[in-house]
């Protein structure tokens, strides 16, 4: 089939993949061929510069621009040793610079460092030497320019630069041989390899860069499915709470005006609507709770824990092998249920840690009833003997944060100087006569 342009014009297969070819080519080697492209320092310390003293190490960063550099005082070094002795020690210096100039350009412009290169073996062909059309110091500075520019762009660009240099070494054996090249084939094959390698390198790396990147990702969707996890965890645990409260207030308000003698009709209105609001606003609520709550979700049987049952998951706690013991400071009283479960989960989660990451060692767990609040503090000595610890999943501290935050409070995570870990949090705790604070005014509302 053929395929009719605009003018009327048929175009043959051959010729559309023939477009298409000269195309890449173009993209590839000659579209902004000369733009500049600095090579990035490296990332991380590399496997020999770990051993390096600091005061070299600190250079780490560079060692890939120490390594170009090196392979063009090598490329200097060969064309100095293998260039005709009619030129002379100033001509053979300059044009080891001349064969040394591509091989430092792949720092700055890797596409246009291989164009250099193939002027640099047309120069050092026309002035002359033992071999051609590749002198010895041409021939080493070609073929570190062709694994450098690999290095920098990819397979497919390799391709492109093999493929080129057969035409090249083709034309030049033509010109100054009247034949095929004294040392073309070993050009041809020794490039194929080392593009080979180069090629599997950048291929390597660049999955890896992948993978990297995809990891990241997933980390931060992992976190993010984590924190929504502990969220709805919360928010089942203290629907029974706020609907408890909320069928106090209904029963109380449908019960207030049958204890005083005749109410006004204004009174028992009054009542209704807040009787009326308390249920229509429990109803909201278990339904908002059927929209968090999981297929496989079971409603506990017994209530929410409170700091009273805290002696029984200590109990537990030992029998589980983790030696705790409990502090409890100044006038103990009763808080609101919802920061009783709280600090009860908070408890529970530290001291499910402990048991995890420091097998073996012994655990404090210190209550704190203060004036404006309630203080908890749970802190483990480092892990003993030979038990490895559990890596776990990271999602205890987040949730433990969570809690802490929904309260307004303040929370400390982190290790000790003796190799322990330390969860210290503040829960503020207002009086009954203190009034709530007034909420702040948005921006854009008056």
């Amino acid at each position: 089939m053929t395929e009719t342009t605009t003018g009327g014009t048929a175009r043959t297969p051959e010729f559309r993949l023939a477009s298409e070819v000269i195309a890449t080519l173009r993209q590839d080697l000659v579209t902004d061929a000369f733009a500049y492209r600095p090579l990035p320092l490296a990332e991380g310390p590399g496997r020999f510069s770990r051993r390096l003293p600091k005061g070299i190490g600190r250079y780490a960063p560079w060692r890939r621009h120490a390594a170009v550099g090196a392979l063009a005082f090598v490329a200097v070094l060969f064309t100095t040793e293998g260039q005709s002795s009619y030129l002379g020690d100033l001509g053979r210096f300059v044009m080891g610079l001349i064969a040394a100039a591509p091989v430092l350009m792949t720092l700055v412009r890797p596409v246009g460092a291989w164009w250099a290169a193939v002027a640099m073996t047309v120069v050092l062909a026309a002035l002359g030497g033992d071999s051609l059309p590749w002198t010895p110091g041409a021939f080493f500075s070609y073929i570190a320019v062709l694994v450098l520019v690999t290095l920098r762009t990819g397979p497919r660009v390799a391709a492109w630069m093999w493929a080129l240099t057969l035409a090249l070494g083709t034309a030049l054996s033509v010109v100054f041989t009247g034949e095929w090249g004294s040392n073309m084939p070993v050009m041809a094959v020794t490039s194929a390899f080392a593009l080979v390698i180069a090629s599997s390198i950048q291929i390597r790396r660049h999955a890896k860069a992948e993978v990297t990147a995809q990891q990241e990702v997933t980390a931060v969707e992992r976190d993010k499915r984590t924190l929504l996890e502990e969220r709805t965890t919360i928010a089942r645990e203290l629907h029974d709470v706020v609907a408890h409260h909320m069928s106090v207030v209904a029963i109380q308000a449908e019960a207030a005006p049958y204890r005083v003698k005749n109410p006004p009709p204004e009174l028992e209105a009054a009542f209704a609507t807040i009787r009326e609001n308390a249920v229509a606003a429990l109803t909201e609520l278990r339904r908002v709770l059927g929209v968090v709550r999981s297929a496989d979700y079971e409603a506990p049987e017994a209530p929410q824990p409170t700091l009273a049952s805290l002696d029984g998951l200590l109990a537990n706690v030992r029998e589980a092998g983790l030696s705790v013991e409990k502090t409890v400071t100044g006038a103990v009283r009763e808080l609101p249920q919802g920061v009783e479960l709280s600090a009860y989960r908070i408890i529970q989660e530290a001291l499910s840690n402990a048991l995890r990451h420091a097998p073996g060692a012994a655990a404090g767990v210190e209550v704190s009833y203060v004036l404006g609040g309630l203080g908890i503090r749970v802190v483990n000595e480092a892990p003993t003997g030979d038990v490895r610890p559990s890596p776990g999943a990271g999602h205890g501290i987040t949730g433990m944060r969570e809690r802490v935050a929904m309260l307004e409070g303040e929370m400390t995570a982190g290790r000790t100087e003796s190799g322990g870990y330390e969860v210290a949090v503040f829960i503020p705790v207002r009086g009954r006569s203190e009034p709530e604070p007034e909420p702040e005014p948005r921006e854009g509302m008056a």
